[in-house]
């Protein structure tokens, strides 16, 4: 079975990516959606124990917070994918202004997540990493990982 870990700032086309790949293949887990890390956590474990295909759609700038739905997956015998979203904050920022009010991440916030995050990599426990990046317009490229050094 497969884990997709997003990784990006704020408004860089996680939802919309997940809703034109695999909204008809993968349960969705979203600190958004799940409001706690409770149900959050819940949820991965049901995925987990039911051989579920899921994608943790947050913004998971760091190892540390990647780490939380990686391990249990691999121990699970999940294979892990990770897609980083990849796009200039003031790109961001532009997208974020787009969205309704409601659904708006102050700017403070999407700059804060900018200087937490931290590039994934293959040690981490992913079988495969992919680039993407929005081109505008609900659209995106998908691109190979670059291996590290």
């Amino acid at each position: 079975m497969q884990l997709i870990v997003f990784c990006g700032i704020q408004a860089t086309g996680k939802s919309t990516f997940y809703q034109q790949h695999f909204f008809h293949s993968h349960v969705r887990i979203s600190l958004d959606l799940l409001r706690t890390r409770n149900r959050e956590q819940r949820l991965l474990e049901l995925c987990l124990e039911t051989q579920m295909r899921c994608v943790i759609d947050n913004t998971n700038p760091t190892r540390a917070e990647r780490a939380r739905y990686i391990e249990p997956a691999r121990r699970a015998g999940f294979t892990v994918t990770g897609y980083f979203f990849q796009a200039a904050v003031a790109e961001a920022l532009v997208r974020n202004q787009q969205r309704p009010v409601e659904r708006q991440v102050p700017a403070v916030g999407l700059r804060a997540t900018r200087n937490r995050l931290e590039l994934p990599r293959y040690e981490e426990g992913f079988d495969e990493l992919y680039f993407v990046r929005p081109l505008g317009n609900h659209t995106f490229t998908i691109s190979p990982w670059q291996h590290e050094v």
